[in-house]
């Protein structure tokens, strides 16, 4: 007998949170169309390249755009890890957008000069966060559009799926 192995406590947090919530916003009526730009703009605002700023600007994206403020905060949630990651690939594609001198720091050396003076760390770095915010308007419009498009037709067919409310 084959021997069947439970599912990993990622599979089940998809499953459960992910995959569940957005089954229920179609049982509420939001279309696929919706949701594919909630993830989309939930996914490119939580990697915008200033920490901490990704929460305000997901909570504005959603009440502009009438979107779900829980799928849009889940997904910013979820891509933090990959906002830390892309931070500094924001700042080079910047550095070399604007021609400017190549910036030498870490995540761990920002968060040390931010908590030991927040004024000396604008002043030092704030070219720097600009650089970063260049590069990634020049690159979210064309990721969002990518994950939208990507994610349209497995929701469509999803949302075939759910039981239809009489």
């Amino acid at each position: 007998m084959p021997q069947t192995n439970p599912p990993s406590r990622l599979k089940k947090f998809w499953r459960e949170r992910v995959v569940a919530l957005i089954l229920a916003q179609f049982t509420q009526g939001v279309t696929p169309q919706k949701i594919a730009l909630t993830i989309a703009l939930g996914l490119n605002l939580g990697i915008f390249p200033i920490l901490g700023a990704t929460t305000a600007l997901c909570a504005v994206a959603g009440i502009g755009f009438k979107l779900n403020q829980p799928v849009i905060q889940l997904v910013n949630w979820l891509v933090s890890p990959l906002q830390l990651l892309l931070i500094l690939f924001f700042v080079r594609i910047g550095e070399w957008l604007m021609r400017a001198q190549r910036v030498n720091f870490s995540i761990p050396e920002l968060f040390r000069k931010f908590h030991e003076s927040p004024a000396k760390f604008f002043q030092e770095f704030g070219l720097t966060g600009l650089h970063g915010i260049i590069a990634w308007l020049v690159i979210a419009p064309f990721l969002t559009v990518l994950v939208y498009f990507t994610l349209l037709p497995p929701l469509k067919k999803l949302s075939a799926l759910r039981p239809k409310n009489n």
